[in-house]
């Protein structure tokens, strides 16, 4: 039985493209994290009854792991062992 070839340079940088989003879309989900995070405020956020301040810390708090997802390329849900 043949042993598999290791993957060649060119298969290695295709298999990392498909791996990394370009700029163009990491701006796009910066711009739709930055609406939904202002529209939450706005509307459950701080200041919004006797709940705003709770709400608007659990907000924030979950926009800035978005946020740090979108900036670091990291995925909170892989498990991997």
């Amino acid at each position: 039985m043949r042993e598999p070839t290791p993957p060649t340079d060119f298969q290695l940088d295709r298999m990392q493209l498909r791996e990394r989003p370009g700029c163009l879309s990491g701006l796009l989900k910066l711009l739709a994290l930055g609406a939904v995070y202002d529209w939450l405020q706005d509307n459950i956020g701080f200041g919004r009854g006797c709940w705003g301040t709770g709400c608007g810390i659990i907000i924030f708090v979950v926009a800035g792991l978005f946020l740090c997802s979108i900036i670091f390329g990291t995925n909170w849900f892989d498990f991997g062992f």
